[in-house]
């Protein structure tokens, strides 16, 4: 059974810093894809970045460029969002999303319907 567990999530003041991270259980966690998707209420579910646990290779929406960092400790089957010089546009729900491939499509698997394993998600608050 999958198992996607997120954490780290709280309120913040803008230009601060945040640290997420999203422990995986019942996967291969070597031979994935794991991803960071962000929804803020009324909004759609939107890729923030993702990771290729086998090359470490990252993609980041441009929104996130230079301020997030993802990364993994693949001994605790955990990867990690690193959310610096947050905005208050950076509220949102945070997910965890897990893809059974290898590869990220080369940075292509943005979309929700890309990744087949969810956690429950955990809230940011920025506040200005």
């Amino acid at each position: 059974q999958v198992q996607l567990v997120e954490s780290g999530g709280g309120s913040v003041q803008a230009g601060g810093s945040l640290r997420l991270s999203c422990a995986a259980s019942g996967i291969t966690y070597r031979y994935n894809c794991m991803a960071w998707f962000r929804q803020a209420p009324g909004k759609e579910r939107d890729w923030v970045a993702s990771l290729s646990t086998l090359s470490s290779s990252t993609y980041y929406a441009d929104s996130v460029t230079g301020r997030f960092t993802i990364s993994q400790d693949n001994a605790k089957n955990t990867v990690y969002l690193q959310m610096t010089s947050v905005k208050p546009e950076d509220t949102a729900m945070y997910y965890c999303a897990a893809r059974l491939s290898s590869n990220c499509d080369y940075g292509r698997a943005r979309t929700p319907t890309d990744f087949a394993y969810w956690g429950q998600g955990t809230q940011v608050a920025v506040s200005s």
